[in-house]
C-alpha cells in the first residue's frame, strides 16, 4: 500500500498498538498520535468525553497523523478520515500474555504510562484494571475489526492475525 497518510492502529489492550504506531511513524514520517495522552490526566482522571471528542477530531482533521487506538465513544471520528486502518487481529492468549507482562514491567519499573501516570498493584486487581478491560472488549473488537474489512465504504483495513505477518508488512514499507 503506497502513501497511507491518516492511519488508525487498531486492535485489543496487549496487541502492541503503541509499538506499532510508533515504527509506521518513524517509517512514513507520520506525526503518531498516543491516544492515552489525549484520554487521561494526572491521577488517572478521565478526559471527559466532549473534550476527547474534539481532541481526537482536531487531529483526524488534519491531512496527516497516526492514532493508536479509538474508543467507542469518539471511534465514528478517525474511522471516517482514516485512509487505512491496521488491525491487529491476534489470539486472545498473545495478546493477554503481552499485556500481563508490560504491566508486571510497569508495575515493578513504576515506568511512566501518560501524563505522568504509573500502573501500581491497586490498579491491576482493580475492576478499572486494564487487564479486566481485555477481558470485556476482546471479542467486541475482534468483531469489530473484521465488520470493518469486510465493509466496501469504509477504509481498506489490513487485519494481522500473526506478528510475522505484521513485520512481513512493516519490512515492506520505505523507511524514512
Amino acid at each position: 500500500m503506497a502513501g497511507p497518510s491518516r492511519i488508525l492502529v487498531y486492535g485489543v489492550y496487549g496487541a502492541g498498538k503503541s509499538t506499532v504506531a510508533e515504527d509506521l511513524a518513524r517509517r512514513l514520517g507520520l506525526p503518531w498520535h498516543p491516544v492515552d495522552e489525549l484520554t487521561w490526566e494526572p491521577g488517572w482522571v478521565e478526559v471527559p468525553t466532549a473534550v476527547q471528542r474534539q481532541r481526537i477530531g482536531a487531529i483526524c482533521r488534519q491531512p496527516r497523523w497516526i492514532l493508536d487506538g479509538a474508543y467507542g465513544p469518539w471511534l465514528d471520528i478517525p474511522l471516517a478520515r482514516a485512509d487505512l486502518v491496521v488491525g491487529l487481529d491476534y489470539p486472545r492468549w498473545l495478546s493477554l500474555w503481552r499485556l500481563v507482562r508490560r504491566t508486571a514491567r510497569r508495575v515493578v519499573t513504576r515506568e511512566r504510562v501518560c501524563n505522568g501516570n504509573h500502573e501500581s498493584l491497586g490498579s491491576v486487581f482493580s475492576t478499572e484494571s486494564v487487564i479486566v478491560w481485555h477481558f470485556g472488549s476482546f471479542a467486541r473488537k475482534r468483531r469489530r475489526m473484521r465488520r470493518w474489512q469486510a465493509d466496501p465504504g469504509g477504509p481498506p483495513v489490513l487485519l494481522f492475525r500473526r506478528p510475522a505477518d505484521l513485520e512481513d508488512w512493516l519490512a515492506d514499507l520505505k523507511a524514512h
